[in-house]
């Protein structure tokens, strides 16, 4: 097994989760090999960065395309916050119930494809390199409260995302630089409409 570093004060549940990780990545993709001894930075940093940017943390939230657990998983293990982790593949979500199992994360796997999921609607919804902006606007239409945020964290050279997105919807958008790598872009989007 690939040595991961760990930040010595990263809780125990999230050096629990790393190690499950770690042990189902050989038999499932779940992170490529050569991200491996960047795990904690390239992903789990990656992802925990988020709960800077909330000025309240939210009672539930909905993550899209959860995969291995970033960020809605990353997010429910250190913050608390009840994450719904929507993933279809059915070997991800295996891995993810299983992570929340070893965990205590509060979460609930809903193993279906985004537009197919009932759950009722979240202040925040997450995504992290799963789709164009345009698509995930789409998903989180119907997942998003009125008064909700979607974070979204994308890479850099999202402007033509954002234009493509711009003639199908209004919203509000705000470009936030990651604190975790020079290629990133958090998007934080709120007023979402279909014109």
């Amino acid at each position: 097994m690939p040595h991961v570093p760990v930040p010595p004060d990263a809780s125990p549940a999230l050096q629990r989760y790393v190690a499950l990780l770690l042990r189902w990545n050989r038999a499932i993709n779940l992170v490529g090999a050569r991200d491996l001894p960047a795990l904690w930075t390239r992903h789990i940093a990656d992802s925990l960065q988020l709960g800077a940017l909330w000025n309240k943390p939210p009672k539930r939230a909905i993550d899209l395309g959860s995969g291995a657990g970033f960020p809605g998983l990353v997010l429910a293990i250190h913050y608390g916050i009840h994450f719904d982790l929507l993933e279809q593949d059915q070997g991800k979500a295996a891995f993810l119930r299983e992570a929340a199992r070893v965990t205590g994360a509060p979460v609930t796997v809903v193993a279906t494809k985004i537009e197919d999921a009932v759950v009722p609607r979240a202040k925040l919804v997450t995504a992290r390199g799963l789709a164009p902006l345009s698509r995930l606007l789409g998903y989180a239409e119907n997942l998003l409260t009125p008064d909700g945020e979607c974070l979204f964290l994308k890479s850099r050279g999202v402007e033509s995302e954002i234009a493509e997105a711009a003639r199908a919807w209004t919203m509000r958008i705000e470009q936030l630089p990651s604190r975790t790598g020079g290629n990133g872009v958090i998007l934080r989007v709120s007023g979402i409409a279909r014109m």
